[in-house]
């Protein structure tokens, strides 16, 4: 039963360069309207449930989240609580962007029930800022840390690396930096070039040459280095933590288990069924006053495919997979799953490993990640 629920905001001040997210830049948004397509759809979800477990986290994700009115979040929580009920140790985020505008509604957030947030800061160069598309400064990331850091329990920061010609020694400098701020989280990506986005477009046109492959290999182990060094090992291939505090609802993604999903473009997954809404916020807001919700697709899962992403989301943890527990919830065997021939050659090589029943990918074989994946889950899988 779903224990996590995802609630987006579809706006942004700008689009940034780099960002395939479901994010749209508008003048002003009916924040009346908004609550009620929200709710609705919250209450939606909540009639379709089979049974009504308290909720272990919610999710505030964009879009920039941070845009929302304090009231309108305060509004979804109160309402998500009377309908499920929270666990006594729920996880509620919020993304935000470390600007003085947004970081001056920090203190109402927290009241308004927000005990974690997740700061977009990016890069602590100006100079890289600026290549990013980010609207806001150094100076002002820092100042927005520090106000996160008096206003919430739990800080997490986002940083982006592998950028074009970035040096080992600069990324050392500025990851140490980034450490030192004392967050218990920290989210570190590489930089990639996805389809349909303007920095799609600048490689076509040649104006920048993403980072090399091995270049970018050596980053990343410049970074599990430190990270690990300074108390914040890897627990995802992108996500570093102080023991006890992961992300758990990201977790609740990568354990593949259920969640709940409203706002133009959530996506969710419940007793077996995925649902999508509506991706255009007037798309959205239109189906929701047709259909007292947002869904534009539901469909039912098979078990193969449910099967595959349970592995390549899984496979992505440093905890591995319960390769038994998977093979009994898909009415399936061990070796349907995962190429066993594979798996103790990439174990001889150091790439991956097994103990017990669970099985997962090294250090080492973290970044050959996607290539490993299509090596070890069984081929019949994949092309499901």
């Amino acid at each position: 039963m779903a224990r996590a629920l995802y609630i987006h905001w579809p706006y942004c001040i700008a689009k940034c360069p780099y960002c395939d997210f479901n994010s749209h830049v508008r003048d002003s948004a009916d924040v009346a309207e908004w609550k009620a397509a929200l709710l609705a759809d919250m209450h939606h979800e909540h009639a379709e449930a089979d049974s009504q477990e308290p909720l272990a986290s919610i999710f505030f994700g964009g879009g920039t989240p941070s845009l929302m009115p304090p009231a309108l979040v305060a509004d979804l929580l109160h309402e998500a609580e009377r309908l499920w009920g929270f666990d006594p140790g729920i996880e509620i985020t919020l993304e935000a962007n470390p600007n003085s505008v947004e970081a001056a509604n920090f203190a109402d957030l927290a009241a308004a029930g927000v005990n974690r947030v997740s700061l977009g800061v990016q890069s602590l160069h100006d100079e890289a800022l600026r290549f990013l598309g980010r609207m806001h400064g150094v100076d002002e990331a820092l100042a927005a840390v520090a106000t996160a850091q008096s206003n919430f329990e739990r800080i997490s920061i986002d940083l982006i690396y592998a950028r074009p010609d970035q040096t080992e020694a600069a990324w050392h400098a500025e990851l140490g930096r980034a450490l030192a701020l004392g967050t218990d989280h920290i989210s570190l990506y590489q930089l990639t070039i996805e389809p349909a986005t303007r920095f799609a477009t600048d490689v076509r046109r040649g104006l920048f040459e993403p980072l090399d492959d091995d270049r970018a290999a050596d980053l990343f182990a410049v970074t599990r280095e430190m990270t690990g060094r300074a108390g914040l090992p890897a627990y995802e291939i992108s996500n570093h933590a102080r023991p006890g505090q992961e992300s758990r609802h990201n977790l609740t993604y990568w354990r593949y288990q259920d969640y709940i999903g409203i706002g133009p473009g959530a996506h969710g997954r419940r007793r077996e069924i995925a649902t999508v809404r509506h991706r255009k916020p007037e798309n959205y807001l239109a189906a929701v006053a047709r259909q007292r919700h947002g869904i534009a697709e539901a469909r039912d899962l098979g078990r193969r495919e449910q099967a595959s992403e349970a592995l390549l989301m899984g496979l992505r943890l440093a905890e591995g997979i319960d390769l038994a527990a998977l093979a009994r919830r898909f009415d399936t065997t061990a070796e349907a799953l995962i190429d066993q021939p594979r798996l103790a050659l990439y174990r001889d090589l150091g790439l991956a490993w097994s103990e017990g029943k669970r099985i997962g990918v090294t250090p080492r074989g973290m970044p050959l990640l996607d290539a490993l994946l299509g090596e070890l889950v069984q081929a019949d899988l994949v092309a499901s």
